[in-house]
């Protein structure tokens, strides 16, 4: 059963009657038991949807409708399946105490993998979930593999009960599955002949794997489960070699590079990041493959119709992992508008300082390192990945007190072409002060 959140105005299920909170058990004889049964159940143009109204009334709506209409249903959130595992690496068992509360849940969830991209490690999936998969045919799935040897998965995800990840994908694939994977490395663990053994496996699954993603372990000063090794300069070579073996290999059997190195793992070997004409796609850039080859290309396409800023002194925050490579984008960005950029490197005050990514800086670092130069500047952008849908850090600090704690305007920015357009920095401008103001 699935209960309604919102109905549109005018649409399929306004016109029929159905409400908010309206209950959904069934549709053509067929149990509705989550959003992904809504969606493929009623995929037909004839329905016969049983329901239960908020007032109690049972009821069965008959529906005709044209192709491709939409019901104009929104669904309650569903329950999401937690993680059964506690992997070595596992950026929840990474996070201090004391934190909103949504940030300790551990989502596994073979649903949104599919619905949203999310990396599931399919260890807490059951036969009648793989036959589903194939049923419903959800392809591409994004998977967490970290390792197919079956032993070292176990000591990885400290389970070991943890299904064979090889028996499940390749079942997955002869069903005509696809997915995307990743590998997060532990030195001494999934590397070296763990890592050949992996990806030589998923590569014998043919064009059921699109790509696989290898990305360093990263641990916080709270992370009290690992066990390997530090992931070093040498680590991040080793690997990388291991990558371009593969690269070589796919190009001249697959035309497609198939596997690539994290834009952590260039920087931790202190290797020059490729450019963008490498990621194709970019079909792994929410897991750090290609972010700053795709953020170099952003700059580079924009800097010419940005306007003329002449005067104006920017700061721009970022994290100690980019600090070496933003200098280059700050001098196209200042050659092209004629203001004066400051680069502003903040240190993790709530991970630690070997957490670096710009990602992962909470309001008090910004707020901290701000005030030692907030005075000659005019306008000063942050990494807007650091906030959530809320505009709420890490910390529970919200943006607004931010930005009301200092006298110029603060503009969270993506790759700064996106609010130094003319229009953009002039409106985002006048709120900060006004905000400020008030």
């Amino acid at each position: 059963m699935i209960r309604v959140l919102k109905v549109a105005p005018q649409s399929v299920a306004a016109q029929l009657g159905i409400l908010p909170g309206t209950e959904l058990h069934a549709v053509n004889g067929r149990e509705v038991g989550d959003f992904l049964d809504w969606e493929f159940l009623t995929a037909d143009d004839e329905l016969a949807v049983a329901a239960r109204l908020p007032n109690g009334d049972e009821v069965m709506f008959e529906i005709e409708r044209t192709s491709f209409e939409p019901m104009g249903i929104e669904l309650e959130p569903p329950r999401i399946r937690r993680c059964a595992n506690r992997c070595e690496f596992c950026f929840i068992e990474g996070l201090p105490k004391g934190l909103r509360r949504s940030l300790y849940v551990r989502d596994d969830d073979y649903r949104l993998s599919f619905a949203y991209g999310n990396f599931a490690t399919l260890s807490n999936m059951k036969g009648k979930d793989i036959s589903r998969i194939l049923e419903y045919r959800l392809s591409p799935l994004y998977i967490s593999v970290h390792a197919t040897p079956w032993e070292a998965r176990k000591v990885l995800l400290n389970n070991p009960r943890v299904p064979n990840i090889l028996e499940q994908l390749t079942t997955l694939a002869a069903g005509g599955i696809q997915f995307h994977c990743q590998m997060v490395l532990v030195p001494g663990i999934n590397d070296g002949d763990v890592l050949e053994q992996s990806l030589a496996d998923l590569w014998r699954l043919g064009d059921a794997v699109l790509s696989v993603a290898l990305v360093p372990v990263g641990v916080t000063q709270f992370s009290h489960l690992y066990t390997g090794a530090s992931m070093d300069a040498g680590n991040a070579n080793r690997i990388l070699s291991r990558v371009e073996f593969w690269e070589d290999r796919a190009l001249a059997e697959r035309s497609d590079r198939w596997v690539f190195g994290s834009d952590e793992l260039y920087l931790l070997a202190e290797r020059e990041l490729p450019d963008a004409d490498h990621y194709g796609d970019f079909v792994q850039i929410e897991n750090g493959v290609g972010a700053v080859a795709a953020l170099r290309a952003r700059v580079h396409a924009g800097a010419s119709k940005l306007p003329q800023l002449h005067g104006r002194r920017i700061g721009v925050v970022t994290g100690k992992s980019m600090a070496a490579l933003m200098p280059g984008l700050l001098e196209i960005l200042s050659d092209a508008t004629g203001a004066r950029f400051t680069l502003i490197v903040a240190e993790n005050s709530l991970f630690g300082p070997t957490t670096t990514t710009a990602g992962l800086l909470v309001g008090a670092d910004i707020r901290r390192v701000l005030e030692d130069h907030i005075a000659a500047l005019d306008l000063v952008l942050i990494p807007a990945e650091c906030l959530n849908d809320d505009n709420l850090f890490l910390d529970d600090q919200s943006f607004s007190d931010l930005r009301s704690a200092f006298s110029i305007p603060i503009i969270p920015s993506y790759d700064f072409v996106d609010v130094l357009t003319g229009s953009a920095i002039n409106a985002n401008c006048s709120s900060s002060l006004m905000t400020v103001a008030s």
